[in-house]
């Protein structure tokens, strides 16, 4: 079905038997996928990165993270989550990453002007008063950007269950220049 078709007839099922609704941003998303589709050139790339390395960084829209580090489709691993913090579920992200698909090192990444510097744990707690139930996860907010960094990368190199913790680096990325900056894992917040 063309464009001008499914824009002609607004609740056409798609063949996933999904309605579509012409002018959403979902829309305009499946459009971009068949036009990507049409030219579509990487059917046989590996799912092992192929500088067995594993980012982990922030669900930032401003984070343009291929450019950013020098990497194309199929060089890295990405886990992106609010914050770019290593949770429960990015310790199994990063093990299924090593010991199903090879990857050795792991790039943490945080960034100036994260939402998660705003927000406390009390969030939770409103959630609870909004919808009548405590969700079930941290959130994980941080008043201090290195010093989570540090402990994201401390949260890497204890997990039993990663096989590769001796490559682990922690950065800041700053949203106004494009640049990382290293932290050190040493420093302490009382230092």
């Amino acid at each position: 079905m063309s464009t001008h078709q499914r824009h002609a007839q607004p609740h056409a099922q798609s063949p996933a038997g999904d309605q579509r609704r012409p002018g959403t941003v979902t829309e305009r998303i499946l459009e971009a996928n068949e036009r990507y589709a049409a030219d579509f050139a990487n059917s046989e790339m590996a799912a092992s990165p192929a500088r067995n390395v594993a980012v982990v960084t922030c669900m930032d829209a401003r984070l343009d993270l291929y450019p950013a580090l020098g990497l194309e489709l199929g060089d890295c691993h990405t886990i992106r989550n609010a914050g770019g913090v290593v949770t429960d579920d990015v310790i199994r992200s990063l093990t299924i990453s090593q010991r199903a698909l090879g990857t050795r090192s792991v790039v943490l990444i945080h960034h100036t002007a994260c939402g998660m510097l705003t927000i406390t744990e009390d969030f939770r707690h409103e959630l609870e008063l909004e919808v009548g139930q405590r969700p079930s996860w941290a959130v994980e907010a941080f008043p201090d950007l290195d010093q989570d960094v540090r402990q994201s990368m401390e949260r890497v190199r204890t997990s039993p269950f990663l096989l590769h913790t001796d490559d682990v680096r922690g950065f800041v990325f700053d949203v106004k220049t494009g640049l990382l900056r290293e932290i050190d894992p040493e420093i302490t917040a009382e230092a």
